[in-house]
């Protein structure tokens, strides 16, 4: 299973026509197994302006598993991981990378991103 982040996420929505948008389109269209995070699905739907395409969106995204924060472990985790990196001398921008990162650890999934705090 492969949890697809926000960032590739809106390279699809785009049309970006970038790598990671390219590969996602052959993931979708070879059936692959895909999930998301129930962080990546908030702020793809957040983002969406046009109540139609909202709908649409929540709806095929329902489809997929969505891979909850469910227990205080995963916080944790996503603690240990930001003070992993300070520690290294890197700083990761956004807390919620780390929680997704927690999610796909505690899940033994990959992360498919396009975001150097992941990287």
């Amino acid at each position: 299973m492969i949890v697809v982040d926000t960032t590739v996420w809106i390279e699809f929505f785009n049309r970006a026509q970038t790598p990671e948008d390219r590969y996602l389109q052959y993931l979708i269209r070879e059936s692959h197994s895909l999930a998301l995070t129930d962080l990546i699905f908030c702020e793809i739907l957040q983002g969406i302006r046009d109540d139609a395409v909202y709908a649409q969106t929540r709806t095929i995204f329902l489809s997929y598993p969505i891979l909850r924060m469910d227990s205080l472990v995963i916080f944790e985790q996503s603690a240990s991981i930001y003070r992993a990196c300070r520690w290294r001398g890197l700083t990761v921008r956004k807390t919620v990378d780390c929680l997704i990162a927690a999610v796909c650890i505690a899940n033994d999934v990959e992360l498919f991103h396009r975001d150097r705090d992941f990287t």
